[in-house]
């Protein structure tokens, strides 16, 4: 899993320190534990963390914690292109030295269908694209310093605005926004999928004019949003309702992008996972040596293939 915060804090994987487990054989066993530094034997605690269930059932985590800061601010980005906000986003980091806490894209056919969904749209509702930046910290002021100099780089970066969320308002409106994509398109289109690419972050602007090229080559649409500060970003393929060959034309849409994805050193799932529905395309993605790994592991833990059966391996 990873979530909006993955760019400052990692995922939750690597934030896992130990896990207890109950092996296929009825077997408990603990791997890992609460120390930093640990070089002992192969790295079992991140096998597992990884594995989705087909390695055994986890019955208990010690995870790592961080302190929570006191102090939260959001920034609101309107970009009166696509190409203007991805293009800015490795701007912040490599210019102001700063990490943010969630660096987030939205393109406008994913706020239109949210603000639809919801009620209620966030400022600049014409702008192609938005960006959330999320600052933390231990003091007020310097955070104050911190978000202006990010703030005076939007500009300089083409942004139509910056607007301060610093307080809980709104920032809820911005989040609840940003949170309810994909409620949204499951509640106003029957016929998509979703997809959860990830790409190096400078890939990033070859993969989202590469949606648009698919999409158009298909005569679909897509909603984009996502983790565009760690390069993972969510692409939702749409088909209209009165579209009869929609599986055919998303089909071959998915495939297009998976190839690209590919020649962009991109994966299959950032997040989500490969569960049922991404197990056919994992060959794209892995040579045989890594599935014949993958498959060799899977029998060592699980020879009579009875943890959650299906899912990454047939």
């Amino acid at each position: 899993a990873g979530g909006n915060k993955v760019i400052k804090y990692g995922t939750t994987g690597a934030n896992v320190l130990a896990l207890e487990v109950v092996l296929p054989s009825g077997e408990v066993t603990w791997f890992g534990g609460k120390r930093r530094k640990d070089v002992t034997g192969l790295d079992l605690v991140h096998l597992i963390a990884g594995s989705e269930g087909t390695l055994g059932v986890v019955t208990k985590v010690v995870v790592k914690l961080v302190p929570r800061q006191e102090y939260v601010v959001d920034l609101l980005v309107p970009f009166p292109g696509v190409d203007e906000a991805i293009g800015f986003v490795p701007r912040v980091i490599r210019e102001t030295g700063l990490i943010p806490s969630s660096l987030e894209f939205m393109d406008k056919t994913s706020l239109d269908l949210v603000s639809r969904y919801i009620g209620s749209s966030l400022p600049f509702a014409d702008a192609e694209a938005h960006l959330i930046i999320q600052l933390e910290g231990g003091d007020d002021d310097v955070l104050a310093d911190q978000y202006e100099r990010i703030g005076d780089l939007c500009f300089e970066g083409g942004a139509l605005e910056v607007f301060v969320a610093d307080n809980r308002n709104f920032r809820d409106q911005l989040w609840k926004a940003r949170k309810n994509i994909s409620e949204a398109i499951i509640a106003l289109y029957r016929k998509y999928t979703k997809e959860d690419l990830a790409v190096p972050t400078s890939a990033i602007p070859d993969l989202m004019k590469g949606i648009e090229r698919v999409c158009h080559t298909y005569a679909l649409e897509s909603a984009n949003f996502g983790h565009v500060g760690d390069g993972n970003m969510h692409v939702n393929i749409l088909a209209g309702e009165d579209r009869e060959d929609w599986r055919e034309a998303i089909e071959e849409a998915r495939l297009d992008l998976y190839r690209l994805t590919v020649e962009l050193g991109g994966t299959l799932s950032g997040e989500h996972g490969v569960g049922l529905k991404r197990k056919k395309y994992l060959p794209m993605f892995l040579d045989e040596p890594q599935m014949r790994l993958i498959r060799g592991i899977k029998r060592v833990f699980d020879p009579n293939m009875i943890l959650n059966p299906g899912k990454i391996l047939d």
